[in-house]
């Protein structure tokens, strides 16, 4: 089993498990975040319930476990987080169940009904279950789809709704009403390296360009290697035994390919070992307020990711929007279920501005998304001002030169 990103949390009745497991999965070769608690006294199983579903929805882990008194209780907190399926699992048939049927990300421990023996057998076969048959994977889009049923009330908007949100936004941007993110005084560079797509997307990059990329990546430790589609079976061979991702672009640079284009272009390179797709949507159609055009567009696209157990990125152009048109733009990414909100493509008349950073995660808040910033980030300053305005990941190919400015910093 390649290694997989694992975030655990427990609360008191847990802990005692949780420090097993966590010893247990390391020696597998897991990347474990543990999110506490971290001793005996009494907490409240919720709070870290959530915590470890949050790093699951937004991408951050691959899965989540969490161990409490009954694993009741944190199966119900976790998936109250959208887009989170947890499952309680005190059997191993229990937990392959829930992995080939359900498409569980978040398994659910009760430390007074396991031990640890049997728990790490849980474990073990709840991360090594792949959910693959059409049937199960046509059910589980059946109970995703509750989550933008039950949001319908917030999310179905009109266009006048949506430009008074925007006229809303631009109001309080101009009078300085909603403060920024606080600014991170710095980052040390392990930080810096989890941030960031190292990315190469110019026409001519070769396959030795890539394979470069790939050996920087595993290096440093950068969060994915960001390439064009044809690319992804080199890199996920190049990759293959790290904690590296492989990211794609899709629709890319102009996103004026037809819908249906776009969504065999995503399920192709998702084949073909994609973890994330960054697809470009279409400006022309958003500019021209067909923003059913634009739904069905992300949407196409977010459904593949979904089926395919990947992380999807809309990429805004955000220099050829106005304002109204990007708040726009972040609406219907958040309508269509998609992962992550980006600036540009790098290939147009601008980049990431930390003004537009700042616009995209207050709109996308509501819902969690994460934010991109892409496009002219070429300093560990740069890097520094997105965080600050609400980046939550960075496109760079400058990736390398960031971080060796981050370790003299650091130095400092």
């Amino acid at each position: 089993m390649s290694p997989l990103r694992i975030a655990l949390a427990a609360d008191h009745g847990g802990f005692d498990l949780k420090e097993r497991l966590k010893e247990h999965l390391r020696t597998r070769g897991h990347e474990v975040a543990d999110l506490g608690t971290n001793g005996k006294d009494p907490v409240d199983y919720p709070v870290f319930a959530r915590a470890a579903a949050l790093r699951v929805a937004q991408g951050e882990a691959d899965f989540g476990i969490v161990v409490d008194g009954a694993g009741i209780g944190s199966a119900m907190a976790a998936g109250k987080v959208p887009g989170v399926l947890a499952a309680t699992c005190n059997t191993e048939a229990l937990a392959k169940n829930a992995r080939e049927h359900n498409d569980a990300r978040l398994l659910a421990l009760g430390a007074g009904h396991v031990d640890v023996e049997t728990a790490k057998r849980i474990v073990d076969v709840f991360l090594a279950t792949e959910c693959t048959a059409e049937r199960h994977l046509k059910r589980v889009a059946m109970i995703r789809g509750m989550d933008t049923e039950k949001e319908k009330g917030m999310t179905d908007l009109s266009a006048e709704d949506i430009e008074r949100i925007a006229a809303k936004v631009k109001e309080m941007l101009g009078k300085g009403s909603a403060a920024a993110p606080a600014a991170p005084a710095a980052l040390t560079p392990a930080e810096v390296a989890r941030l960031i797509d190292h990315t190469i997307l110019k026409p001519e990059a070769t396959a030795a360009d890539v394979e470069k990329l790939c050996a920087e990546a595993r290096q440093h430790g950068f969060f994915s290697v960001c390439v064009n589609p044809v690319f992804v079976p080199q890199v996920k061979r190049l990759l293959s035994g790290s904690a590296v991702k492989v990211c794609c672009v899709v629709g890319f640079p102009l996103g004026a390919q037809d819908s249906q284009i776009k969504l065999l272009e995503a399920r192709k390179a998702i084949r073909e070992g994609a973890q994330e797709v960054d697809m470009v949507l279409n400006v022309g159609a958003l500019k021209g307020k067909d923003d059913a055009l634009v739904l069905k567009d992300i949407r196409g696209v977010v459904e593949a990711c979904k089926d395919g157990r990947a992380l999807s990125k809309v990429i805004l152009e955000t220099a050829l929007l106005t304002d109204e048109e990007k708040v726009r733009a972040c609406e219907i990414s958040m309508k269509a279920g998609a992962d992550y909100v980006k600036t540009s493509t790098g290939f147009s008349s601008g980049g990431a501005t930390a003004e537009d950073i700042a616009l995209m995660a207050r709109t996308v808040a509501p819902k969690k998304l994460g934010v991109k910033a892409s496009g002219g980030i070429r300093t560990y300053a740069d890097v520094l001002k997105m965080v600050k305005a609400g980046a939550t990941r960075v496109g760079a190919s400058a990736s390398v030169k960031i971080l060796e400015e981050a370790r003299a910093a650091a130095g400092k």
